[in-house]
Protein backbone atom coordinates (compact mmCIF):
# COMPACT_ATOMS: atom_id res chain seq x y z
CA UNK A 1 0.00 0.00 0.00
CA UNK A 2 1.06 3.29 -0.64
CA UNK A 3 1.61 6.03 1.45
CA UNK A 4 -2.10 8.06 1.70
CA UNK A 5 -3.32 11.11 1.19
CA UNK A 6 -5.55 13.14 4.07
CA UNK A 7 -8.56 12.97 2.15
CA UNK A 8 -7.97 9.53 1.24
CA UNK A 9 -7.11 8.26 4.85
CA UNK A 10 -10.24 10.14 6.12
CA UNK A 11 -12.89 8.66 2.98
CA UNK A 12 -11.54 5.52 3.81
CA UNK A 13 -12.05 5.43 7.56
CA UNK A 14 -14.79 7.58 7.34
CA UNK A 15 -14.02 10.67 9.05
CA UNK A 16 -13.39 14.18 8.33
CA UNK A 17 -9.80 15.49 7.46
CA UNK A 18 -10.35 18.01 10.44
CA UNK A 19 -10.82 15.06 12.66
CA UNK A 20 -7.34 13.63 11.11
CA UNK A 21 -5.77 16.92 11.88
CA UNK A 22 -7.49 17.07 15.31
CA UNK A 23 -5.67 13.75 16.36
CA UNK A 24 -2.49 14.97 15.28
CA UNK A 25 -2.60 18.13 16.88
CA UNK A 26 -3.36 16.42 20.40
CA UNK A 27 -0.85 13.32 19.71
CA UNK A 28 -2.77 10.70 19.71
CA UNK A 29 -1.60 10.23 16.03
CA UNK A 30 1.87 10.96 15.21
CA UNK A 31 2.91 13.47 12.23
CA UNK A 32 2.92 11.72 8.92
CA UNK A 33 5.87 12.74 6.51
CA UNK A 34 5.68 15.12 3.65
CA UNK A 35 5.40 15.01 0.20
CA UNK A 36 7.61 17.80 -2.02
CA UNK A 37 4.78 19.72 -2.25
CA UNK A 38 4.04 19.64 1.60
CA UNK A 39 1.29 17.02 1.56
CA UNK A 40 0.70 15.00 4.24
CA UNK A 41 1.47 11.03 3.51
CA UNK A 42 -0.26 8.55 5.44
CA UNK A 43 1.52 4.79 6.14
CA UNK A 44 -1.04 1.65 7.17
CA UNK A 45 0.26 1.88 10.54
CA UNK A 46 -1.11 5.63 10.37
CA UNK A 47 -4.18 3.61 9.53
CA UNK A 48 -4.03 1.34 11.72
CA UNK A 49 -3.54 3.65 14.42
CA UNK A 50 -6.73 6.03 13.46
CA UNK A 51 -8.65 2.71 13.07
CA UNK A 52 -7.83 2.18 16.85
CA UNK A 53 -8.35 5.77 17.62
CA UNK A 54 -11.87 5.85 15.61
CA UNK A 55 -13.06 2.33 17.31
CA UNK A 56 -12.33 3.69 20.43
CA UNK A 57 -14.69 6.86 20.44
CA UNK A 58 -17.11 4.27 18.96
CA UNK A 59 -16.89 2.82 22.38
CA UNK A 60 -17.55 5.90 24.03
CA UNK A 61 -13.89 6.20 25.51
CA UNK A 62 -12.38 9.45 26.22
CA UNK A 63 -9.49 11.06 24.52
CA UNK A 64 -7.23 10.92 27.84
CA UNK A 65 -8.40 7.25 27.71
CA UNK A 66 -7.78 6.18 24.38
CA UNK A 67 -3.83 8.35 25.22
CA UNK A 68 -3.67 5.62 28.10
CA UNK A 69 -5.02 2.82 25.49
CA UNK A 70 -2.46 3.69 22.69
CA UNK A 71 0.74 3.87 25.14
CA UNK A 72 -0.08 0.11 26.56
CA UNK A 73 -0.78 -1.04 23.17
CA UNK A 74 2.48 0.49 22.28
CA UNK A 75 4.23 -2.06 24.43
CA UNK A 76 2.63 -5.24 23.83
CA UNK A 77 4.81 -7.28 26.12
CA UNK A 78 3.27 -5.51 29.41
CA UNK A 79 0.46 -7.92 31.61
CA UNK A 80 -3.05 -6.58 30.07
CA UNK A 81 -3.84 -5.70 33.53
CA UNK A 82 -4.37 -1.90 33.59
CA UNK A 83 -5.97 -2.49 29.84
CA UNK A 84 -8.63 -4.57 31.57
CA UNK A 85 -8.76 -1.73 34.26
CA UNK A 86 -9.72 0.75 31.89
CA UNK A 87 -11.98 -0.94 30.17
CA UNK A 88 -13.68 -2.42 33.18
CA UNK A 89 -14.22 1.06 34.53
CA UNK A 90 -15.44 2.36 31.09
CA UNK A 91 -17.80 -0.31 31.15
CA UNK A 92 -19.62 0.59 34.66
CA UNK A 93 -19.68 3.88 33.43
CA UNK A 94 -21.72 2.92 30.41
CA UNK A 95 -23.93 0.80 32.45
CA UNK A 96 -25.00 3.40 34.57
CA UNK A 97 -25.22 6.04 31.65
CA UNK A 98 -27.81 3.29 30.59
CA UNK A 99 -29.40 2.62 33.62
CA UNK A 100 -30.12 6.73 33.41
CA UNK A 101 -31.43 6.39 29.76
CA UNK A 102 -33.55 3.68 31.02
CA UNK A 103 -35.02 5.75 33.88
CA UNK A 104 -35.30 9.04 31.51
CA UNK A 105 -37.52 6.62 28.55
CA UNK A 106 -39.56 5.40 31.87
CA UNK A 107 -40.43 8.66 32.75
CA UNK A 108 -41.19 10.52 29.30
CA UNK A 109 -43.50 7.22 28.94
CA UNK A 110 -45.49 7.65 31.66
CA UNK A 111 -45.83 11.47 31.09
CA UNK A 112 -47.19 10.58 27.60
CA UNK A 113 -49.43 7.90 28.90
CA UNK A 114 -51.14 10.51 31.22
CA UNK A 115 -51.51 13.21 29.15
CA UNK A 116 -55.42 13.54 28.29
CA UNK A 117 -54.10 15.31 24.56
CA UNK A 118 -56.03 17.83 25.20
CA UNK A 119 -55.27 21.57 25.58
CA UNK A 120 -52.09 22.64 26.31
CA UNK A 121 -53.16 23.95 29.56
CA UNK A 122 -53.80 20.13 30.79
CA UNK A 123 -51.35 18.83 29.66
CA UNK A 124 -49.05 16.52 31.78
CA UNK A 125 -46.14 16.51 29.89
CA UNK A 126 -45.81 19.79 30.22
CA UNK A 127 -46.85 19.75 34.18
CA UNK A 128 -44.36 17.23 34.85
CA UNK A 129 -41.54 19.44 33.06
CA UNK A 130 -42.57 22.87 34.90
CA UNK A 131 -41.96 20.45 38.54
CA UNK A 132 -39.58 17.83 38.25
CA UNK A 133 -41.12 16.53 41.99
CA UNK A 134 -43.66 15.32 39.96
CA UNK A 135 -41.49 12.49 38.65
CA UNK A 136 -41.76 8.90 39.60
CA UNK A 137 -38.02 8.20 38.98
CA UNK A 138 -34.97 9.57 39.55
CA UNK A 139 -33.54 10.30 35.99
CA UNK A 140 -30.61 12.88 36.18
CA UNK A 141 -28.10 13.80 33.47
CA UNK A 142 -27.96 11.41 30.70
CA UNK A 143 -24.22 12.47 30.17
CA UNK A 144 -21.21 12.84 32.42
Amino acid sequence: MSALSIGRLAADNGCKVQTIRYYEDIGLLPPPARSEGNQRRYTQAHTRRLRFILHSRELGFSIADIRQLLAMADQPQQPCTEVDELARAHLGTVRRRIARLQAMEQELERMLGHCPHGEVRECRVIDVLADHALCATEHGAAVE
